[in-house]
């Protein structure tokens, strides 16, 4: 599965965070797609609608396992996408910022 290190992801990077909802809420990246794993199937046509045409797909979650199995089938479907290694924890170390739902400042569970 290709990975990308968090330190490598750019601001126009397109970002799809597959955490469950209480995950997301308590903190994610801003701008980025959420589709929780436990609906991805059902809600695959948003991020068909969502996602640039000519851009790869970066996926994450808390730590890389969840994010590297979305990944591995957008692959399967002939997308360009790659898992970010290590996932929300390695985004929050690395200072990128973190929004609750509200906007905040939020924390990563």
């Amino acid at each position: 599965m290709p990975t990308v290190a968090v330190g490598d992801l750019t601001d126009g990077d397109f970002l799809l965070d597959v955490r469950e909802d209480d995950e997301w809420e308590a903190g994610h990246a801003g701008g980025a797609l959420h589709i929780p794993i436990s609906e991805f199937v059902a809600r695959y046509g948003e991020l068909t609608q969502a996602a640039p045409q000519d851009g790869k797909i970066h996926v994450i979650c808390r730590s890389g396992g969840r994010s590297a199995q979305v990944a591995t089938y957008l692959v399967q479907q002939g997308i360009d996408a790659v898992n970010v290694a290590g996932g929300m924890q390695v985004w929050e170390a690395a200072g990128r910022p973190v929004v609750d739902a509200k906007g905040q400042p939020g924390t990563v569970i």
